[in-house]
């Protein structure tokens, strides 16, 4: 039987710093109104310190193998954590129209677990280091990131009648007139010839608002139908 001592050093500290950096690093998502929140964060970070845990232990519940026939090798199941959690991070990624979403969540899932990782074998010094920068680039750096000079990137298609359609260098003036600089240019027929589309994608500032766009397009009678869609790179 082990002493108290040993049991909470061993078991239960790991446990409780796993979750609360969980907890941490979810409580941040959930305030974002992220995909995966503050109980998905702490079940991956509790997930990766048990697991680790009962790798780093192996030879108490394996009692009855004879210690020279057990190889604890503790790097072998943080390989299989960090592979794992991979399926669980392609799940908060998706697209919409010509965006990704959720990249940074998965990210906060990966180091998440790694960060459960590192509390489940001990590593507390570099585990609580870990949880403090990740808290610092989700959201410390956030402040920054909103000061960073960028531009904006907007995708368009306007689709014009065949025989109403305006020709390239007057949507150029438009796009100019905006401070909206397209950097590629398509065209194309399609609806049987009936219509022809123009795609463009256009750069501006960041302040540059997709709504006038699409004022200006809106009261332009020659245009069917037209897209605008903001990219988030």
């Amino acid at each position: 039987m082990e002493p108290w001592s040993e049991v909470l050093v061993e078991y239960i500290l790991p446990v409780i710093g796993a979750a609360f950096a969980g907890g941490l690093i979810g409580l941040e998502r959930e305030y974002r109104g992220r995909p995966a929140g503050l109980r998905t964060h702490i079940l991956v970070c509790l997930a990766s310190a048990l697991l680790m845990l009962a790798a780093v232990h192996q030879v108490h519940w394996m009692g009855d193998t004879p210690h020279d026939v057990i190889r604890i090798d503790p790097v072998r199941m943080a390989h299989g954590i960090l592979t794992g959690i991979g399926f669980l991070c392609g799940g908060v990624i998706f697209r919409q129209g010509l965006n990704v979403h959720g990249l940074t969540t998965a990210a906060s899932l990966w180091i998440t677990s790694a960060l459960g990782t590192l509390y489940g074998v001990g590593f507390y010094g570099l585990a609580v280091g870990g949880t403090v920068a990740t808290l610092l680039v989700l959201a410390a750096f956030r402040l920054l990131d909103k000061r960073v000079p960028r531009i904006s990137i907007l995708d368009v298609a306007v689709r014009y009648r065949r025989g109403e359609a305006a020709a390239e260098q007057e949507f150029r003036s438009l796009t100019k007139a905006l401070k909206l600089h397209p950097s590629s240019m398509s065209h194309r027929l399609i609806a049987g010839g009936e219509i022809i589309e123009i795609g463009a994608t256009l750069r501006g500032d960041a302040d540059c608002d997709a709504g006038v766009l699409a004022k200006h397009l809106c009261a332009d009678p020659r245009v069917v139908e037209f897209e605008v869609l903001p990219r988030n790179d």
